[in-house]
């Protein structure tokens, strides 16, 4: 654990998270920073306490290194994007997955959350992003454009739009449920390994350095 003192980190209260039998491939803090959830070449899914590094629960169910995870809005449910080509939601108060998603047809890359946790956005190796409604576990778009991975993905701040990042060294916004692509976004000199909306609607993605892309409002707006 780091904290930031002025613009230089520092290394304070150390804790490690050690039940892990593989590779960690992503983490993510619950809303409130109390919960810690990691993701590992184990095929398993932890849930640690942030503070104390306690190990609360293990989430079984993937048969392939899991590649993403994250925390909904309001922490009570999680997905997790794995190599065995499916995406499952879970529940905190379980350890059994509430849906199975299964439309990928290679790896699964990149999961994220709306804002509003009405929608789940997937993306991997067949080049493909999918929307699912979270309460239901139904697919409701297929979004293709991308020639390469979708590596990362992130949903606007008013959950209307969703951004996708793919080896193929693009960015790709969408408009939600209208299966249109609002703008590509050329740039990068590599892979767009990560994606973020920040609260006023500025797109920021990272390759091997940070490129602020343009703003929300002009990339939704309308031509003329």
């Amino acid at each position: 654990m780091w904290q930031r003192y002025n613009e230089d980190f520092s290394v304070s209260n150390i804790r490690y998270f050690s039940r892990h039998k593989g590779e960690v491939n992503c983490c993510a803090f619950s809303p409130d920073c109390q919960i810690l959830l990691t993701c590992c070449d184990d095929g398993r899914l932890y849930l640690w306490n942030s503070t104390s590094a306690k190990h609360l629960a293990t989430f079984s169910g993937h048969s392939g290194p899991v590649k993403s995870c994250v925390f909904s809005s309001d922490g009570q449910l999680f997905a997790s994007a794995s190599h065995d080509r499916t995406v499952r939601i879970w529940s905190r108060s379980g350890t059994e997955c509430t849906h199975l998603l299964t439309a990928h047809s290679g790896s699964v890359e990149t999961v994220s959350f709306s804002p509003d946790a009405q929608w789940l956005v997937s993306g991997g190796w067949d080049n493909r992003a999918l929307i699912w409604r979270v309460q239901s576990g139904e697919m409701v778009e297929d979004l293709r454009g991308h020639t390469a991975a979708v590596q990362s993905s992130a949903f606007s701040s008013d959950s209307q739009c969703v951004a996708t990042g793919s080896w193929d060294r693009t960015v790709r916004v969408w408009k939600l449920l209208e299966e249109k692509e609002a703008v590509t976004l050329q740039g990068h000199l590599g892979n767009v390994a990560c994606l973020c909306f920040s609260v006023s609607g500025m797109l920021v993605s990272s390759q091997s350095r940070f490129l602020i892309e343009s703003e929300l409002r002009y990339l939704i707006q309308e031509p003329g």
